[in-house]
């Protein structure tokens, strides 16, 4: 954006030699910005003639003075060019005498006379963040997010006798967030000065929003909160319990809360404050405004003690007025503006190992003492951030106390949704409710992506060592481990799993996955390729791979912490940030893994858990242009308006994995034991809400009535009952919707002709308690042999002895591919019937056999993409070629 003066050359000729002698300007206007336009002009070969700024403040040169007087550009400092409207001679003349060809105006905060800008053969021209197309000049962007306005933006213009009111040369726009502050924005358009202004809080919440949010951060919207002027920083909020605080020309108090201020609008709407600021420029978040914020103080090691003079250098270098720079000097009052902030921040960062510091962390360590102190802090990764704030359900059950956060976990925090709404979550086992959990809204989703792309852009997780980013898997599937009994018993009463595959399988699947994927964090790479050499050059070609960006992941209810594991850990392990929805009916072992992962040290906003409806926070990740990959398990019809939207939005990566219908072949020469024991796990597996559940057997003709006979001859010793028991082999369906649609199932079964030998009903006891059921004389052309029940129902067919092509036929003509299997002690059958079966995964002589090294995924319309093992990996990364010629 800072080409402009090449662009008006082209103006005024067309004559390349005009073009290569450039121009002499005069550069008006003071601040970073001002700096920023002219380094970038004198960086494009023109000869800045005379530079005009403001005087100084504190004893300290304005920055574009102080990159000037560097270079030994000639500088002038004017307090003004006019007196009572008319411009003052010796100011007019000392301008005149740099003989400029072009006025440059960047951020210029002084009123300039008419003769000083036309004095130039080609006038003047304004550079300024604004706001398009109805603001322009200073405060251009404050009044946008005042009034509400959808663009910002950069604008060069001519100037005129209302010198920003000319004719437009250039303008760079950008779309304005529902959450963005003049802060955000002027970090895109560098760093002009704003306005002060008090919040007229006798308005509605939404005016009050955009008023504070319009002049957050610098210099800030203020406030009569306690009889004592606060600047305010705003972010949005719902309505917590709160100590109250009396807030002038409010018509309610505010609430002092864990997450901040609470601010009322005279509609009665509440909004969030973040951070409070005090008149001396300290800041501290509003939720500490009636406690303490002292700390112990921290010894320094020797290296610590040497950054923290390298960081009293550059204070020194900023404060050039103050003499010594000690523990107790203030960075404001010692006459530190918003732009030093900037250099201050940037500085450290640079030269002092590349710690992440903000803006705002310099307002709430105003003193160099306590700058240190936060500095080593955040260096030690100890940097005084809040403890996490959870408020637990906590239940007494299995012998234990689990405590279980409730809420949307967004940007490192548990919070509730935007809007404020909840839904029950409730225990299968007695149809009680367990509690209430947020039900996100599409902001909320938003806020989630924003945290994402924020932590995968600017964030550490970004720009972490791939072996540092494996530690971090490692510390989580430790801390999972610590857990496991805990999480099991939250994965029980939430979802109906009986709590030994719960402990075995749910969880401890879930910890070998992170295991697995940790290992490979450095071990992603890319390959050299030999290419067509042009002579006489040569050539070098090598493949990268590279995360992704922000993913999203929606999982079912049936194995909610597992379903989690397989797809996160490999997206984190690509590098990636992720936003997850959890089912609606099973969120609470997904809230319970983000806690732990901020106990393992993930970097806030890599992972977001969003609970809530698949129509309406599915989709709005479906929708969002910000991710760029959605990976999801359930059923067909969902995949296949997931795979539309991601097409429709913004041609997001997908991967599906679907509904099954897998087909299990039985032979006459099998292992009868090992048969009938398997066969009935890939029935009644998790209560058959599995997958990859065997939703057909096929048995040989000869063995088929001894076979039904044992699998029922099993069913009767199966105890179903409390899943907490230890003995319990049979818990409950996930929930009564699903309980219900398993009844329809079988009496649809029956409807249709096939034998039902046992079970197809409702357990008469509480909870939603189905019973094993077998279906034998199931004729291909039937709902139940088309249709996976998605539950405990064994569905038999039987096929003639020896026609293998017959049964493999019979097994293939389904529209599903998932999961398949066959026992027979003939190996060259087996492999026969294995190269065959459309399936991603056959089982031989097996069941449910799935391992975290071991691809998982479907065919046809059990979808497309992986899950475990490396091919996994491959769906959250992208290949990078590159091409050198040397």
């Amino acid at each position: 954006m800072l080409w402009a003066a090449n662009t008006i050359i082209r103006k005024f000729s067309s004559s390349s030699a005009y073009y290569q002698n450039k121009l002499k300007l005069a550069l008006i206007g003071q601040s970073l910005f001002g700096q920023e336009v002219y380094t970038n002009l004198r960086k494009q070969g023109h000869k800045v003639v005379g530079v005009f700024t403001v005087p100084d403040k504190d004893g300290k040169a304005d920055p574009l003075a102080v990159v000037a007087e560097k270079e030994g550009t000639p500088v002038f400092k004017f307090p003004r060019w006019r007196v009572k409207g008319k411009p003052i001679p010796e100011v007019v003349e000392a301008y005149k005498a740099v003989g400029a060809e072009l006025n440059v105006m960047p951020f210029c905060s002084q009123f300039i006379p008419m003769n000083v800008i036309d004095f130039p053969k080609h006038g003047s021209i304004i550079y300024h963040p604004s706001v398009l197309p109805r603001h322009r000049g200073a405060s251009a962007i404050n009044w946008t997010l005042i009034e509400g306005d959808k663009k910002a933006g950069f604008s060069i213009f001519w100037a005129d006798d209302g010198l920003d009111t000319g004719p437009i040369l250039l303008q760079k726009e950008c779309p304005v967030e529902p959450n963005d502050t003049v802060d955000t924005l002027y970090n895109r358009f560098l760093f002009p000065e704003g306005i002060k202004a008090m919040v007229n809080m006798a308005q509605p919440a939404e005016v009050i929003h955009n008023w504070i949010r319009g002049h957050d951060k610098v210099p800030g919207a203020w406030v009569v909160i306690d009889g004592k002027v606060h600047f305010l920083n705003n972010s949005p909020g719902s309505v917590p319990a709160g100590q109250p605080i009396e807030v002038e020309g409010a018509s309610h108090p505010g609430l002092i809360a864990k997450s901040g201020l609470i601010l009322f609008g005279s509609d009665g709407k509440a909004l969030q404050v973040k951070n409070l600021q005090f008149e001396d420029r300290k800041m501290i978040p509003a939720s500490k405004y009636f406690s303490s914020d002292e700390a112990a103080s921290l010894d320094l090691t020797d290296d610590e003690k040497k950054m923290a003079e390298e960081i009293r250098a550059i204070w020194k270098g900023i404060l050039s007025n103050v003499p010594v720079i000690d523990d107790t000097t203030d960075f404001f009052k010692s006459g530190a503006a918003s732009m030093d902030v900037v250099r201050l921040v940037e500085e450290v960062k640079q030269k002092c190992r590349g710690v992440q510091l903000q803006n705002e962390d310099v307002y709430m360590a105003t003193t160099f003492q306590s700058f240190i102190q936060m500095f080593v802090r955040r260096l030690r990764g100890e940097d005084q951030e809040e403890e996490l704030v959870i408020d637990y359900v906590t239940k007494d059950v299995n012998n234990m106390t689990v405590k279980m956060p409730y809420q949307c976990f967004i940007n490192g925090n548990f919070e509730d949704a935007e809007d404020g709404k909840a839904y029950s979550t409730v225990n299968p086992t007695d149809g009680s409710v367990i509690c209430k959990v947020s039900y996100a809204s599409v902001a909320d989703v938003d806020r989630a992506v924003s945290a994402a792309k924020e932590a995968f852009d600017n964030g550490p997780w970004g720009k972490m060592n791939p072996r540092d980013r494996g530690r971090l898997l490692y510390r989580l599937a430790d801390l999972m481990e610590e857990h496991q009994e805990e999480l099991a018993t939250i994965e029980t009463i939430d979802s109906g799993a009986v709590y030994t595959l719960a402990l075995k399988t749910h969880v401890g699947m879930s910890i070998q996955t992170f295991r697995y994927f940790a290992g490979w964090c450095d071990k992603i790479q890319g390959s050299t390729i030999p290419i067509n050499q042009a002579r006489p050059n040569r050539n070098l070609t090598f493949t990268k791979k590279e995360p992704l960006g922000v993913c999203a992941i929606v999982i079912p209810w049936n194995y909610p912490l597992m379903m989690l594991a397989w797809k996160s850990a490999a997206c984190l392990a690509a590098g990636n940030t992720l936003v997850l929805k959890p089912a609606q009916v099973t969120p609470l072992t997904a809230l319970k893994f983000a806690e732990l992962t901020v106990k393992a040290g993930i970097p806030k906003g890599v992972i977001n858990i969003v609970p809530g409806s698949g129509g309406l926070v599915g989709q709005r990740m479906s929708d969002h242009p910000d991710i760029r990959k959605l990976g999801f398990t359930g059923s067909t019809p969902i995949g296949k308006q997931i795979m539309k939207s991601c097409a429709v939005s913004n041609l997001k990566k997908v991967s599906l994995e679907l509904g099954g219908k897998s087909p299990l072949i039985i032979f006459s020469d099998c292992d009868m034991d090992k048969a009938v024991r398997m066969g009935m796990s890939s029935v009644y597996f998790n209560k058959g809400e599995n997958c990859i559940a065997a939703g057909r057997l096929f048995v040989e003709e000869s063995i088929h009535d001894e076979y039904i006979r044992r699998v029922v001859e099993e069913i009767k010793k199966m105890k179903i009952g409390d899943p907490l028991d230890r003995s319990t082999d049979h818990g409950p369906q996930n929930h009564k919707a699903h309980l219900d649609k398993l009844v329809e199932y079988c009496e649809l079964g029956v409807k249709e002709g096939a034998t039902l030998v046992y079970g197809g009903r409702q357990v008469d006891r509480q909870g939603f308690f189905m019973e094993p059921t077998v279906f034998t004389g199931v004729e291909d052309h039937m709902f139940i042999a088309k249709e996976e029940s998605f539950g405990p129902v064994m569905v038999v067919s039987k096929f003639k002895d020896g026609d293998v092509d017959g049964v493999l036929s019979r097994a293939n003509n389904t529209e599903f591919g998932l999961a398949s299997g066959v026992f027979t002690r003939d190996i060259n059958k087996a492999m026969y019937v294995s190269e065959r079966l459309e399936a991603g995964t056959v089982f031989v002589n097996t069941y449910n056999k799935t391992d975290v090294a071991a691809p998982f995924g479907g065919f046809k319309q059990s979808g497309f993409g992986k899950d475990l093992g490396e091919e996994a990996l491959h769906e959250y990364l992208r290949t990078k070629a590159v091409t050198v010629e040397y």
